[in-house]
């Protein structure tokens, strides 16, 4: 009947349905007059019917209605088409904005372009009720524009589609090794130097392929004004990810004396034109501290996000061991060995994120040496880290490698372009559980949510990240909204026949997503080095 991606918790068929016309109208109230711009914009363009607005439905020209209803959690809507028109109501504005997404879908695909394709077609919505509200707080999705960089409309677009499957995590990843997005006016050299490199390897680094040109882009403070505007119309938060004190070898080439400099010469390094774990790390100086507070104060006035990522993961050690002046640190801290000397970098941020009203997030690896009080953790390595943290009383955002990193490939088959780890097909995503099994309900209740990572070392543009993402997000989306019975019980063959219809709404969105049948031919990447790993992914 309504063939929704993302299920709801229930949809009650009533009979006939809801024409929307040329004296259809779309009324909201003060509430909700964000969500009804947004409607109204969406369906003007797809439809060309006027939807004009107003504050209540005149009974003879029936329409759309947008409202609050106390009852209802924060999250949680109402969606019910009758004779009077449709009814959309929500706990808060982002309630109402949902229950939106879901009359788009109901209107059919051609509700997702950007023209009418028949000026004189018919509009209808099924008379039905729909309850709904999402399992998680945290849906999200982690973007890599480090790696490759993505222009500010191609983020625009992912926030769209973002919202379209009802996630409302933007999980932003801005520095890297291999370049650094943000202008910060302060140092302005990490956008001059840090934003770019001379070539760039194609495929695995293993891989003897490159393509010889400068790659890079940086967002200015107004683009990630923008950005964060944009996302929050669509009830997004956008959490950005500043790295600290691995992958950061962008930042030393901008500013070498953030680097080990009385190990290595930091003058000769730049912006890394390869993938793997990087051994130049931050040096752990007072000056490194401050440099990054100054970073870390512009990041500030930019994202109101609760959350502030600092990564902390894939560090190594090696320069610290030979560094006097990092072995000097951990002798005056009186700290046990390196292991501790990472802690204690993320233990400062996160106390001076702490005292502006922020919380610190970080990649697994923040445990190791002990992890500071209110620091939450993005369980990445399997679910051990996740099952820790959530023990130790931190909150936990579920985004295991093994099953929901979006760059793993989703087929055996030859022909899979740039074949990186573990085969995670379509089914595999829908069957995938954030909350580990042997977590007490009271542990669980540290489970913040789930999160889908697209890394970009092998996606150049965005064709190859819409073809990594997708079908296998909209059946994360899936997992991460509705109350899905556990894994092996889950009604596989139902989701696909839903996807059927949901492949229409993403070819008039433009989404060059995997065919069921396999990459069509300009997918293909063949004769490039990927790195595919065999056997089912670990559950750890």
């Amino acid at each position: 009947m309504t063939e929704l991606i993302p299920a709801p918790r229930s949809a009650t068929a009533g009979s006939g349905e809801v024409r929307l016309t040329h004296r259809s109208r779309l009324c909201a109230d003060t509430a909700t007059q964000g969500v009804a711009h947004w409607l109204g914009a969406a369906l003007r363009q797809a439809t060309g019917l006027p939807l004009r607005e107003g504050r209540e439905l005149d009974d003879a020209e029936g329409g759309i209605e947008l409202r609050l209803a106390p009852g209802l959690g924060p999250e949680e809507y109402r969606l019910v088409s009758d004779g009077s028109g449709v009814l959309v109501e929500g706990g808060s504005a982002a309630g109402v904005f949902w229950g939106a997404q879901t009359l788009r879908q109901l209107l059919g695909p051609d509700a997702y372009r950007r023209a009418p394709l028949d000026r004189d077609r018919a509009w209808s919505v099924p008379r039905l009720t729909i309850e709904d509200a999402p399992r998680f707080r945290w849906r999200g999705l982690m973007l890599d524009v480090a790696r490759h960089f993505m222009p500010k409309e191609g983020v625009l677009r992912y926030l769209d589609l973002m919202a379209a499957h009802k996630l409302n995590v933007f999980h932003f990843h801005l520095t890297d090794d291999q370049g650094w997005r943000i202008e910060i006016e302060r140092h302005p050299r990490l956008t001059e130097i840090g934003s770019w490199r001379a070539r760039t390897k194609t495929g695995h680094r293993a891989s003897p392929l490159w393509e010889d040109k400068p790659h890079g882009g940086y967002y200015t403070r107004d683009d990630i004004r923008e950005i964060v505007a944009y996302a929050a119309e669509r009830h997004i938060t956008v959490v950005p990810e500043i790295d600290v004190p691995g992958h950061s070898q962008a930042a030393i080439a901008a500013y070498p004396e953030l680097g080990n400099t009385d190990v290595i010469d930091t003058t000769s390094l730049s912006a890394w034109d390869t993938w793997g774990i990087n051994p130049n790390v931050l040096a752990p100086t007072d000056n490194t501290l401050r440099f990054y507070e100054g970073v870390f104060e512009e990041v500030l006035e930019l994202f109101p996000s609760q959350f502030v990522h600092v990564g902390g993961d894939e560090c190594p050690k090696d320069q610290w061991r030979r560094s006097e002046t990092a072995q000097a640190r951990i002798r005056e801290l009186g700290l046990a060995d390196e292991d501790e000397l990472q802690s204690w970098f993320i233990k400062h941020f996160d106390a001076w994120l702490s005292a502006r009203g922020r919380r610190l997030i970080g990649w697994d690896e923040i445990l190791e040496g002990g992890l500071a009080e209110g620091a939450a953790v993005s369980s990445w390595r399997g679910y051990a880290g996740g099952v820790a943290a959530a023990r130790a009383g931190h909150d936990v955002v579920m985004c295991p490698e093994q099953q929901v990193y979006l760059d793993h490939r989703q087929d055996p088959g030859p022909e899979e372009p740039v074949p990186i780890g573990w085969v995670r097909t379509l089914e595999d995503v829908y069957r995938f559980e954030p909350v580990p099994p042997e977590l007490t309900p009271e542990e669980a209740r540290h489970v913040l949510g789930t999160q889908a990572n697209l890394w970009t070392e092998v996606m150049e543009d965005h064709a190859r990240v819409d073809y990594q993402a997708f079908p296998r997000l909209a059946a994360f989306a899936e997992v991460a909204w509705s109350a899905l019975p556990a894994p092996a019980e889950r009604d596989f063959a139902g989701f696909q026949s839903r996807m059927a219809a949901h492949y229409g709404r993403l070819d008039a969105l433009g989404v060059a997503y995997r065919p069921p049948a396999g990459p069509l031919p300009w997918q293909r990447r063949p004769g490039v080095l990927g790195r595919p790993i065999d056997g089912p992914p670990p559950h750890r």
